[in-house]
């Protein structure tokens, strides 16, 4: 069960679209969410803002996952404050799955309606010799290609499977359409820290706001 506590907001002067205040030049953005979640196999609990500048604090107990979630955040300009704790001496499946629900519950509860925002984002990311496609598209409806077969059974500890298992469960629950596509390459370290870092870009470049625009991103009037 996932408990999504949406953040407090003051009002003011000017409109508000999509959680920011609008008023002359100046913004008021308040497009934060909190997520915990706890199972008997995990407890999660997750703070980010949309409109941070990349700082983050992730303690999974899986070090090298914990290594790309900060690649994440650190490319995606996402403020990502995350403590987990599960089930890790049997697998770590359990704790990358539920990390993903809570960083997809999170994003979109933030997201609200989705107002001004481009919606769309693209990323080619090189990493010596391996070369990432990411896009995604805020389109409420979840899809994922994963395009991608590792080299590695294991990166350090690591099962590089749970990789995709993440961002299935990230999709579902941010409800986004999105496509990763290992175009080439050969270290499996590379292949998935691109992928990471790619997908931090195109999130970036998704939630950030149409200047020209104020409406929700769809010729139907709603995602």
């Amino acid at each position: 069960m996932s408990i999504i506590i949406p953040p407090l907001s003051k009002g003011g002067l000017g409109g508000f679209v999509n959680g920011v205040q609008w008023g002359g030049e100046k913004m008021k953005k308040h497009r934060k969410a909190e997520v915990r979640r706890k199972t008997k196999e995990t407890e999660v609990v997750l703070r980010l803002n949309l409109d941070g500048n990349g700082k983050h604090s992730i303690l999974t107990g899986i070090p090298f996952f914990d290594h790309m979630l900060s690649l994440l955040a650190y490319h995606s300009r996402l403020d990502l404050s995350l403590k987990a704790k599960g089930d890790i001496a049997v697998d770590a499946h359990h704790t990358v799955e539920d990390v993903g629900i809570c960083l997809g519950d999170g994003i979109r509860k933030a997201l609200g309606e989705a107002k001004g925002i481009q919606r769309y984002g693209m990323a080619m990311i090189p990493m010596d010799e391996t070369l990432v496609s990411v896009a995604l598209d805020f389109s409420m409806r979840p899809w994922l290609v994963f395009q991608m077969k590792l080299r590695k059974s294991k990166i350090g500890t690591f099962d590089p499977e749970l990789v995709e298992e993440f961002f299935k469960a990230l999709c579902n629950h941010t409800r986004m359409t999105l496509h990763i596509n290992l175009l080439y390459g050969r270290n499996s370290h590379h292949m998935v820290e691109a992928v990471f870092k790619g997908f931090g870009r195109a999130l970036r470049e998704a939630v950030s706001f149409d200047k020209r625009a104020s409406q929700i991103p769809s010729t139907k009037g709603v995602l």
